[in-house]
């Protein structure tokens, strides 16, 4: 059975759903500049509220099978029937449940989303470089592992290999659900290859895990945007090509930057551009919010700030330890890609804090 505060709090929403359904079908709507806005939050609401209505009809003919299988004075053949079907029928209340709570729970209505990843490197110079690297080939070879699509949006390389920075866009089933709890800080305490006396030096890297937004989502009027065209530039400071192709987009009104070159084509450079800037809106959006509802809750817990220091790789001791969950984990797994288990304890640890919450 649902709990309580979820349940009213699904029937709040289903109140606010039925309204936004009596708005819309108001023939005036149309003059409202305020219909966008009411699609878009009809759309994130039509989903959970299916499955509510789903669940209370099971709920409703469980309870009345229930009935009627304790019902002594009911016909023997009949309270089999009903009893024959409790099972199934408890089995699709709880399917549904969960599914209900999983939209409730981790910007639920984003957990089907493709995601935006992006790494860079933090203090620690060259070795900082390096480790975003490894960071980048640990998550290509999960998303190899789940099926996911996993492409390189824009890059900066550091002399000695590795990433001063990389934005990747990962598509597939539940990436960015599975990938969300990623984002802070990472640390790695090794010996690097040009230390000559064998010193441990401790090095750090960001991650930031976005949902990626859709068009509709994130209303960007172009005069908030500046954009520049220039050209490209290779290694050594030659041309990549005879066409102005890199562009950057500053976003007026909050100063996001995006500056896009991988492609040799402007405009493809701008699509890509556009939809980094969409999903770091949508994401500066959403990060309001819950800093809001962290507010009223005087507090917060695992929130994945991308300050936070999560997570430490200690080549040393081999051993990589999660801060949030305050486990080791093998350094070798982790680190070449093998995150399943870790992803499933961190998404059951979320799970459970948000919903003590």
């Amino acid at each position: 059975m649902l709990d309580p505060k979820a349940r009213g709090k699904l029937d709040s929403l289903r109140e606010r759903f039925l309204e936004l359904d009596r708005r819309l079908a108001d023939p005036a709507v149309g003059a409202d500049p305020q219909i966008g806005e009411y699609l878009r939050e009809r759309g994130t609401l039509a989903k959970p509220m299916r499955l509510y209505r789903d669940y209370l009809a099971a709920e409703r003919e469980l309870a009345d099978n229930l009935e009627l299988a304790g019902d002594r004075n009911q016909d023997g053949e009949i309270r089999e029937l009903a009893e024959l079907e409790v099972p199934a029928l408890g089995e699709k209340a709880a399917a549904l449940e969960a599914e209900i709570i999983g939209l409730l729970l981790g910007r639920g209505s984003e957990s089907q989303r493709n995601a935006i990843l992006e790494i860079r490197a933090g203090t620690g110079g060259d070795e900082a470089a390096l480790f975003a690297g490894d960071l980048y080939r640990m998550y290509r070879n999960y998303a190899d592992a789940r099926g996911w699509k996993f492409e390189i949006m824009s890059m900066s390389g550091s002399e000695r290999g590795g990433f001063k920075e990389v934005i990747v866009s990962v598509e597939g089933a539940n990436a960015f659900r599975d990938l969300r709890l990623e984002g802070g800080g990472h640390r790695v305490q090794r010996v690097p290859e040009t230390e000559a006396q064998g010193r441990v030096h401790t090095s750090a890297a960001t991650v930031a895990i976005m949902p990626e937004a859709e068009e509709y989502e994130v209303e960007i009027k172009p005069e908030e945007l500046q954009i520049s065209i220039q050209s490209s530039g290779g290694p050594g400071g030659q041309s990549v090509n005879t066409t102005q192709s890199s562009v950057r987009i500053v976003h007026v009104p909050t100063g996001i930057t995006v500056f896009m070159q991988e492609e040799k084509s402007q405009h493809k450079n701008k699509a890509k551009a556009m939809r980094i800037l969409r999903s770091r809106l949508y994401d500066r959006k959403k990060a309001e919010e819950d800093a809001r509802r962290a507010a009223e809750r005087r507090g917060q817990t695992g929130s994945g700030d991308r300050s936070e220091r999560i997570r430490t790789y200690n080549f040393p001791q081999d051993r990589c330890t999660d801060h949030r969950l305050g486990r080791n984990f093998p350094l070798a797994e982790i680190i070449n890609g093998k995150l399943d288990r870790l992803i499933s304890e961190l998404l059951e640890f979320a799970r459970q804090e948000e919903l003590k919450e």
